[in-house]
């Protein structure tokens, strides 16, 4: 039987040429764009120079602000973005067919949660040593659909309809701040019960979405946040270092020494904990393998997690 000839358009466009172009209008920089990628700038800026030498054409016009798509890098990337989809698409269909218990499986989680899931990642190692698991760690939102990880466990209040969300338990937030800032306060005369006075340790506007940020912004006034971070880490640590009042997951700040718990939980700061993943991938053996382990062993830390097991809480 004769094979198909797969003919290439005039310039010759990689499948990798056009990962470099979404990922690039996705994130809107290079450094981004490679870090996505898993490969580092310079690599990324000269198979971008290399790509529009080849078309002849500029791709994206480079400004401080970012790497903003010309007429032509629109065309380019919206056909990148079609071509993206349907290979996802494959990529799923296939991967839904593997049935080993062994290989990679990619999870994303935020930073916060590390101390949680890592010694649950040491026991699932023991039981089923065939399967490796990549953590990538952080606030940014991450896209199940197009595979830049297999499997989310994410608070949040709400989760795309076209993925498979576990809900297993639900994430407390609560006021926290060191009993030598709180005596300070005292002695300035205010209370627990005045909390808008204080000074406020707040999110910035890359963790708007969060619920620490959402109930800082309705109900504490701009002006009374002396200090934002980018992480919830780091409200911990500014905290911790009496620079004020600050909300966080209970799960995080319950177990801190030197921060005491202020007040009870916040009822409208509340978000669920999700076990996430892409229907196409729902009969990956080893995902449901991992999925089913991490549910269990998650919500039997409910306590934990919805602020009930609070160790210097209310001292």
């Amino acid at each position: 039987m004769r094979k198909k000839q797969i003919i290439t358009p005039t310039g010759g466009i990689a499948l990798d040429d056009l990962r470099l172009l979404l990922a690039i209008a996705d994130r809107g920089s290079l450094g981004g764009a490679a870090k996505r990628l898993g490969v580092d700038h310079s690599s990324a800026f000269r198979r971008l120079a290399a790509l529009e030498a080849r078309i002849g054409a500029r791709l994206f016009d480079r400004a401080r602000g970012g790497y903003t798509p010309t007429p032509a890098g629109e065309i380019a990337i919206a056909a990148a973005d079609r071509i993206g989809e349907e290979l996802d698409a494959l990529d799923r269909r296939l991967l839904g067919e593997d049935l080993r218990l062994s290989g990679r499986i990619r999870i994303t989680t935020t930073d916060t949660l590390l101390h949680i899931v890592a010694p649950l990642f040491a026991e699932f190692r023991q039981l089923e040593p065939g399967i490796v698991i990549e953590v990538a760690a952080g606030n940014a939102i991450f896209d199940l659909s197009r595979r830049d990880a297999d499997m989310a466990i994410r608070p949040t209040a709400t989760v795309p309809d076209h993925l498979i969300a576990r809900q297993m338990t639900t994430v407390a937030i609560a006021r926290y701040a060191t009993p030598d800032y709180l005596a300070r306060q005292t002695q300035r005369g205010l209370g627990d019960e005045d909390f808008a006075e204080h000074d406020w340790i707040a999110p910035d506007e890359s963790l708007s979405h969060v619920g620490s940020a959402r109930w800082i912004a309705a109900h504490v006034a701009r002006e009374r946040i002396v200090h934002r971070g980018d992480s919830l880490l780091a409200l911990l640590q500014a905290a911790k270092a009496g620079m004020g009042m600050t909300a966080l997951p209970c799960y995080l700040a319950d177990r801190e020494p030197a921060l005491r718990r202020v007040g009870a939980t916040l009822d409208d700061a509340a978000v669920p904990l999700w076990l996430i993943t892409h229907p196409d991938l729902r009969q990956v053996r080893r995902l449901r393998v991992l999925g089913e382990f991490l549910f269990e062993r998650l919500r039997a830390q409910d306590a934990l997690f919805t602020g009930r097991e609070s160790v210097f809480a209310d001292r």
